[in-house]
This record gives C-alpha cells, structure tokens and sequence, in this order.
C-alpha cells in the first residue's frame, strides 16, 4: 500500500472497530467497509470513500 494513502486506512479501520458493525455484529473490516452497512457512522463511511478514492487515484497513474 502506498504511504499516501495508509494514514487512510489507518482511520479507517481505527473507525470501523469503533462501529456495531464490528464490535457487535463480529464481522471483519473488510465486511464492513465494503457495503453500505447502517451501524457504519457517518464519519466512517466518508473515510471509506476517501481511502477508496485515495487508491483508486493511485491506480490511475499506472495505465494498463
């Protein structure tokens, strides 16, 4: 993972494990983060799609 974007994933998953998602419902980061999921806070879905936009960003720089 590239350093711009792993201070992201760092809030991210700092966030997540805060969530219900997580904590009650026992499912994984990866889970959670990857659907639209109610007991995610505002505050985690808009680091999800920084963090997503971040790596998406990166992948553009390397042309297939």
């Amino acid at each position: 993972m590239s350093k711009s974007c792993k201070g992201l994933a760092v809030e991210l998953v700092k966030c997540l494990s805060e969530s219900d998602c997580v904590k009650v419902e026992k499912r994984s980061y990866r889970e959670c983060a990857g659907e639209k999921c109610p007991s995610i806070s505002s505050e985690c879905v808009g680091l999800r799609e920084t963090y997503f936009n971040c790596k998406r960003g990166q992948a553009s720089f390397f042309p297939s």
